[in-house]
């Protein structure tokens, strides 16, 4: 990772030619070490300073880029610090989409370079750039859709206009709210996990504005949390760190889909690299320190109390996490048997985080009766929604359908289902969930109907971790497919070639079901 000549491989030579070439090799082994190192420092230099770019964009005046706004409202709470400072940028909306599409496409070419050559500066040139685009980020107005808004009105439901937002649709509430007309899907139930939902109550006695930027600042600080384990994980896989959390902390689509757009992906992903963290912690543990043979005296409920007490209490903090992860999110339950495959040739870690998940299980499902009865999230509904460039519709076009159909849908849950077992094979023979956990959350991208960019963030982590090569090649592609559905220009693009995935019957169709839930 340094630049140091002394960091660099080198033999003494005997004198004579042979001398003078290892010195010429060496000069060329540190002209080449220099070059990279400067190329490193040009890419964070880059990847910072577009990342103010497309902020300043965003914040200058009402535009696309930031669609919570329109014409006779952007206040300056929204658009931040750094709202106004470009005011002569184009008003052209062409313009914008071409400016902002070019500023993300520009900044993943350098994102690529700089997963080769960043990993030879010191780390904290790495960490100093990470913190400094989450901070710019941080400052951004919404970008890509309006979820945060969505997040607080369904808080607002429950705790200012007692609707349970898992059996009550936001059109119903006084449409004088002040989060109603800044949310979009009034008439779909919550999808939200309820361990976040609850999360929005506690938010909502500050106000929408405050509310906005706690929840903003929560999340970046959720990230930086996440790559900081990141860094942990890969120290205790004996990994360069450096490189683990350049993929993960530099990615654009994450930076500016996921940061800017304020998902709360990044809560569910931080507890699934926490269990994957104190799994790690265990298996350290455990390799240090053997368990006693022979059972421990006394009957037999002395003996189950003992073993019990035996068990990991990094193992049971892991069931904790991820199925913290998957009461934040329900994505995050994918996992779950990856997870416990992994551990079936160990039973007294197995027994742990089993335990640990039952006990978190109880608990969220104690905490969500409470908040909310019986009822659950609508995943259901969701579920069904199809985004044009999603893979199962660009599937269902190639097949001559129109897009996705339900018979696709069907097949590709079942194909979803079929590489989840493989998955579980995969962590079975390796005794390790790591991998395979990456490869899970991959098709689960490439099978989803409603798939967004910032998804790509449940795989980084893990392909930043897995030794894997193909999986983080798996992941990059990915992110290059999402940048190519989701970059505004894109729509331009598609119109010049004449591809309407949204004018074939089917698609029509799906764009109605889309509209329907946000009216």
């Amino acid at each position: 990772m340094s630049s140091d000549a002394t960091a660099l491989p080198f033999r003494d030579t005997p004198a004579g030619d042979e001398e003078a070439g290892g010195r010429r090799g060496l000069a060329d082994a540190l002209a080449r070490t220099s070059a990279g190192v400067r190329i490193g420092a040009l890419v964070l230099l880059f990847i910072v300073a577009v990342s103010v770019l497309v902020v300043v964009m965003a914040a200058d005046r009402p535009s696309i880029l930031s669609p919570t706004t329109h014409t006779s409202f952007f206040p300056g709470w929204m658009a931040g610090p750094l709202g106004g400072l470009w005011p002569g940028l184009t008003r052209n909306s062409n313009t914008l989409k071409y400016l902002f599409s070019g500023a993300v496409v520009a900044m993943y070419a350098a994102y690529l370079a700089g997963l080769a050559y960043v990993p030879r500066l010191r780390a904290r040139w790495a960490i100093g750039a990470i913190v400094a685009v989450h901070a710019i980020f941080f400052l951004a107005p919404p970008l890509a859709l309006t979820d945060i808004f969505n997040y607080i009105n369904y808080g607002r439901m429950e705790i200012v206009h007692n609707l349970n937002p898992y059996t009550s649709i936001p059109i119903i509430e006084p449409h004088s709210d002040p989060s109603y007309a800044l949310s979009n899907w009034h008439q779909l139930l919550s999808p939200y996990g309820p361990l976040f939902t609850i999360l929005t109550f506690a938010v909502v006695p500050i106000g929408v504005v405050a509310s906005f930027w706690v929840l903003k600042g929560l999340l970046a600080v959720t990230s930086l949390a996440t790559i900081f384990l990141v860094w942990k994980c890969a120290q205790l896989l004996g990994r360069d760190p450096v490189a683990a959390i350049v993929l993960v902390g530099l990615n654009p689509i994450v930076l500016v889909w996921g940061l800017g757009g304020d998902h709360n992906d990044f809560l569910m992903v931080l507890m699934i690299v926490l269990g994957f963290y104190l799994m790690l912690r265990a298996g350290a543990a455990g390799a240090s320190g053997a368990c006693a043979s022979g059972a421990p005296p006394g009957g037999p409920v002395a003996r189950a109390r003992a073993w019990l007490l035996s068990l990991s209490p990094w193992d049971l903090g892991a069931g904790v996490a991820f199925i913290t992860a998957a009461a934040i999110k329900a994505s995050g339950a994918v996992l779950i048997p990856v997870v416990l495959a992994a551990l079936l040739r160990t039973p007294r870690r197995l027994m742990a985080v089993v335990l640990g998940m039952a006990g978190a299980c109880l608990i969220v499902g104690a905490i969500s009766l409470i908040a909310f009865g019986l009822h659950i999230p609508d995943l259901s509904t969701q579920s069904r929604l199809v985004t044009g460039e999603s893979v199962p519709n660009l599937l269902g076009l190639a097949l001559g359908s129109g897009g996705e159909t339900q018979s696709l849908h069907v097949v590709l849950s079942v194909l979803l289902g079929a590489s989840v077992l493989l998955c579980c094979l995969q962590a079975f023979r390796r005794r390790s969930a790591i991998t395979a956990s990456g490869w899970a959350n991959v098709v689960l991208l490439v099978t989803l109907s409603w798939v967004l960019p910032w998804y790509v963030l449940w795989v980084l982590p893990l392909a930043a971790l897995s030794s894997s090569r193909r999986l983080q090649g798996a992941a990059l592609l990915v992110g290059a497919y999402l940048i190519i559905a989701w970059a505004p220009a894109s729509g331009l693009l598609w119109n010049a070639i004449g591809f309407y995935p949204e004018r074939t019957s089917l698609g029509r169709l799906h764009q109605r079901d889309v509209k329907e839930l946000l009216n």
